[in-house]
This record gives C-alpha cells, structure tokens and sequence, in this order.
C-alpha cells in the first residue's frame, strides 16, 4: 500500500502527537510533586516523560523514513484532556490515559498498519503498547498509596531506600528524615507494594 494513502500515516502523526502531549503532561506533574516535596515522584514522573518523548522520536522517525524524509503536513483530529493539576487527580487520569493507548489505541493501530503492510510500524506500536501498560500499572499504584496516604507506608517489612544518599532501612513505614543525610521523607524512593 502507499503509504501516503494509508490510514498508517494518519495513526502515526496522532501517535506522535499524543506522546508528545503525555511527555508535557508528565513534566507538569513533576513540578506539581516537588511543591508536595515528593522529590521521588518528581523523578518516576520525569522519566515517565523521557520516555513518552522517546515514542514521539521513534514515531516521528517511522513518520520520515516512509515519507522519504520530509511531510509537509498531516492533519489529524485528536482531543486531550485538561484535569487539575493536583496529583490525587492527575495521577489516576494519567493512569487511565495509560491503560487507554496501551489496551485499545495502539494495538488497534498496529493491526491497521500489519494489514496495510507496514510491520515495522506495526511493530513500534506493539512494543510502546508494552510500555504504556507498565506506565498504567505504575501510575494507578502510585495514584491508589497516594490518595490512601501510603506512599511510604506498607502491611509488610520493605526496605526503603534514600535517593540522596543510598541508606536503606528495612520497616513498615520509611523516615520522615533520613537518618544519614537527614533529607526528607518526599526523597524515599517507593516501591510499587500494592
């Protein structure tokens, strides 16, 4: 199929876009953590951010290797959600837009591009699929101890672990302070309990 007339081509520019808004989105949630002095949700965040814009690159790249490097334009019709920035709600929004591309948008768009011939686009959707569905699992995890105030907080023994310094202690609840570096409870790094 030509690619200039395939629905691939249209699937590809959304994907793009789409990984770009979920980058930005990330990078807003990551400043809304750190006014929470969450030091260590901030980082998941961005990283959950560098990898979005790592999806918007491939899909971008895809998008120039069957144009024969240069698109003018591709219009596209895409909605995006607008919610509050505090984390109790952004964090399960995020979680579900996740879930979304990972169940639905992207295995969809890899069937169309596997049958219109495209499998190394078929392929990149499958793959990112498998990492938005890690995306959505650590998001709602993150979203369910937020908003049940168990960030740090676990039924069981874990260790927790400073991302300052690297202390590590094992116990239900982490340090509000940690007791090598005394930097705050928000630098513990949380561990995925639920």
């Amino acid at each position: 199929m030509d690619f200039q007339k395939s629905k691939t081509k249209e699937n590809l520019a959304r994907a793009f876009a789409a990984e770009c808004q979920d980058g930005a989105r990330y990078q807003f949630m990551a400043k809304e953590a750190m006014k929470e002095s969450l030091s260590n949700i901030s980082d998941q965040l961005k990283q959950l951010a560098k990898n979005e814009m790592a999806h918007a690159m491939r899909f971008y790249e895809l998008m120039l290797e069957h144009c024969q490097g240069k698109e003018d334009n591709v219009p596209i019709e895409a909605g995006y959600p607008f919610e509050p920035s505090a984390l109790k709600v952004s964090l399960k929004t995020a979680s579900t837009i996740e879930e979304y591309e990972a169940k639905n948008i992207y295995p969809s768009f890899a069937r169309v591009a596997q049958d219109e011939g495209f499998m190394d686009i078929a392929q990149a959707f499958k793959l990112i699929a498998e990492v938005e569905q890690i995306h959505f699992q650590k998001l709602l995890s993150l979203a369910n101890m937020y908003k049940g105030g168990k960030l740090y907080k676990s039924a069981n023994k874990m260790p927790w672990t400073c991302g300052n310094c690297g202390h590590k202690h094992e116990a239900k609840e982490a340090w509000k302070n940690c007791p090598l570096c005394a930097y705050p409870q928000g630098y513990v790094i949380i561990s995925m309990n639920e």
